[in-house]
């Protein structure tokens, strides 16, 4: 009825995570520095980025903190010139 559809046939998820089972248990050494080798450049870019943010997270917080304390200072010099 369906045509068959050779995308799904590529990418069996089923087969796939049982390979990836098979090569787990009969290389545990090779599956585990595979992984690390994979995942080493996503932490590392996961650490750079939250550092960013932090970094821009900071220098809003001290621009806020500036404006405020102006505007603080504003209203004092407007009460001082009315008395």
């Amino acid at each position: 009825c369906y045509p068959h559809n050779k995308a799904a046939e590529m990418f069996d998820v089923k087969a796939w995570a049982v390979y990836i089972v098979e090569w787990a248990a009969k290389d545990p050494y090779g599956f585990l520095t595979t992984v690390i080798l994979v995942l080493t450049p996503l932490f590392i870019i996961s650490a750079a980025l939250s550092w960013k943010l932090a970094k821009m997270i900071e220098t809003r917080e001290r621009e806020q903190k500036k404006k405020r304390k102006r505007q603080e200072n504003i209203v004092k010099a407007k009460r001082a010139k009315k008395d």
